[in-house]
């Protein structure tokens, strides 16, 4: 008897004293691991050798199977990886067609050349019924009335009849067009008035007025125009000089660029005191993006980072402020607000899972309140990827509290606060328990597993909004005050300078601020820019806060026609016209 067939004979008669066996379960002996009583039985036929190869044998299939099990989870990951990256490169544009657009495009063709042969043999009818009515053409809408109106007047050459008579003018026909003028330059003209005493030889005169760059050309609309062509329409200085120049007057790029940086320094203060009223509020979003910044002396760039801090959503103060920074060290977001001093903000702050945040809420003082939109956003990317129906799933559950969201965030307070608790919490600990089920079928290291990772560790976080009405459930709202940097970076491609990027921040904060008040955003920096003196900065933040600018703004503000430059020649008037930006409606001041 040989040694295999004695080892088989062993294990055999001990899986015979545990009951029948069919075939399948004679082979599968083998392969279930060896007990104590096994190896005991092949020492006692002295075969225990046998049994060790045996247990390193099972030994090495589990290792095998552990190692499938990882190559496994490693090509999902990396095939999900890979159609993230066929999708953003190889992804149909939205102009083009997929097979139901092509098949909706299609009966829109079909319905067309039906309605057009009907048309068609409309007409041949109509035209042999004479006394057919044409079908009413529809009226176009009439021109707005607070727009300015210039009337030209067409009378014939010759009013005298055929007959020698002279005719009498017995109405008109007016009818109108609508026309743009494009920016045009004009000169505000001070003059002063100087009154002497004959008898006592006393000279008054009226002072100069104050000027944001004392003694410069640019009056405050022009500054407002070039602060607001080049941060909220995106258009850099060198596209600035091109416009300027066509409009009749060349102004150099180093010019607008020092007219900038001055407005820049005048207006620190005001974005200072707005910055201070909004570490008052017991909930702030903050979020951040890169941005290219020139690196001195090396020609090249590195990766800079704009930093948003935004009110709370639920908040009733509307404000933003930006602070430009040259990394993405956690230190920034600390020294921000104050963490580590006296006058530290304390409250709720609605972030990311960026690790630079984590810092701030080791102490207490600031609890952190997670994004859902970033835990739907890993679902959907992975759905996208591979049609998962566990990401489908978990979609459709955060969709249902995106759901609940749309309907209570017009609610009060307290009845927010009541819908949340009766209809979203529920959803929300469905969600949480099938996350919890679902987990531990899924291979470690896998897409999938991510994405629940990413949710089952943040979970608190992600449900602080279902206990407090004043949270939000995502950070969306602070991420669509990212969106004109991202916008602008395509235009002007990186800050040259620390100083620079700092200088933008401060001006952006100030126009998107007043775009989150309804405001226009050069009516307030051009009464910004007027009230603006070096001399006082305190009456700077007093008057022209953008709480309180309203009413102030209203009594400073008037509305200019627009004057076309004529014969290449600057036009000399006591009133600067703003451009066809700067007018605004009757109704929109007064709403003001």
């Amino acid at each position: 008897m040989t040694e295999r067939s004695a080892c088989c004979d062993a294990i055999g008669a001990r899986a015979d004293a545990r009951g029948p066996r069919s075939p399948h379960t004679a082979v599968m002996a083998v392969a279930a691991p060896l007990s104590a009583e096994d190896i005991a039985s092949l020492e006692a036929a002295g075969l225990g050798h046998i049994g060790a190869k045996v247990r390193a044998l099972l030994d090495r299939q589990a290792c095998d199977r552990h190692e499938i099990e990882w190559r496994d989870a490693k090509m999902e990951k990396l095939t999900f990886e890979m159609a993230q990256l066929r999708r953003v490169k190889f992804v149909k544009k939205s102009e083009q067609l997929d097979a139901e657009q092509k098949a909706l495009f299609d009966e829109a063709v079909d319905a067309d050349l039906a309605a057009l042969e009907a048309q068609l043999a409309e007409l041949t009818a109509a035209k042999s019924k004479d006394t057919e009515a044409a079908p009413e053409r529809p009226k176009r809408a009439a021109l707005p009335p607070h727009l300015p109106r210039v009337e030209r007047h067409h009378e014939p050459s010759d009013t005298t009849c055929s007959c020698g008579c002279q005719m009498t003018r017995i109405g008109e026909d007016v009818s109108e067009k609508l026309d743009y003028t494009p920016g045009s330059f004009t000169v505000e003209r001070h003059v002063r008035g100087k009154w002497a005493c004959a008898k006592c030889r006393t000279l008054t005169q009226a002072p100069v007025p104050a000027e944001i760059i004392d003694k410069g050309l640019p009056t405050s609309r022009l500054l407002a125009h070039v602060l607001v062509a080049k941060h909220s329409d995106h258009l850099p200085l060198y596209r600035q000089e091109a416009i300027f120049e066509r409009a009749g007057l060349a102004i150099p790029r180093s010019t607008l660029a020092a007219w900038v940086g001055v407005c820049g320094v005048r207006l620190q203060p005001l974005v200072d005191a707005m910055k201070a009223d909004l570490l008052r509020l017991p909930v702030l979003h903050a979020d951040e993006t890169p941005v290219a910044m020139l690196a001195p002396g090396t020609g090249k760039t590195h990766r800079a980072y704009l930093w948003a801090y935004a009110s709370g959503a639920f908040e009733d103060m509307r404000a933003v402020v930006y602070d430009f920074t040259e990394s993405r060290s956690g230190q920034h977001p600390r020294t921000f607000l104050g963490h580590g001093t006296d006058s530290a903000w304390k409250g709720s702050l609605v972030c990311d899972d960026y690790a630079g945040y984590k810092a701030l809420f080791l102490d207490g003082g600031i609890t952190e309140v997670g994004c859902m939109a970033h835990a739907r956003r890993k679902f959907v990317e992975l759905h996208l990827a591979n049609k998962s129906t566990l990401a489908a799933t978990a979609i459709e559950f955060i969709g249902q509290l995106y759901g609940i969201e749309r309907e209570v965030k017009d609610l009060p307070a307290e009845d927010r606060l009541r819908e949340r608790r009766t209809r979203a919490a529920p959803v929300a600990q469905a969600l949480h328990k099938w996350l919890l089920e679902y987990r531990p079928k899924v291979p470690d290291g896998s897409a999938t597993a991510k994405a629940m990772d990413y949710s089952l560790n943040r979970w608190a976080a992600l449900t602080c909004f279902l206990a407090d009405p004043a949270l939000p459930i995502d950070n969306n709202f602070d991420e669509q005050q990212i969106r004109p940097w991202a916008t602008g970076r395509k235009n002007w491609l990186f800050a040259g300078t620390l100083l620079a990027g700092q200088r933008a921040a401060a001006i952006m904060s100030l126009i998107q601020t007043a775009k989150l008040n309804g405001h226009d955003p050069y009516a307030y920096l051009k009464d910004v820019l007027r009230a603006c003196q070096p001399s006082e900065p305190t009456a700077l933040r007093n008057c022209c806060h953008i709480g309180g600018w309203g009413a102030a703004g209203r009594s400073q503000t008037r509305k200019r026609a627009v004057q076309p430059l004529t014969s290449g020649r600057l036009p000399r008037h006591a009133v600067f016209p703003c451009t066809a930006r700067g007018i605004k409606s009757p109704h929109t001041w007064a709403a003001w």
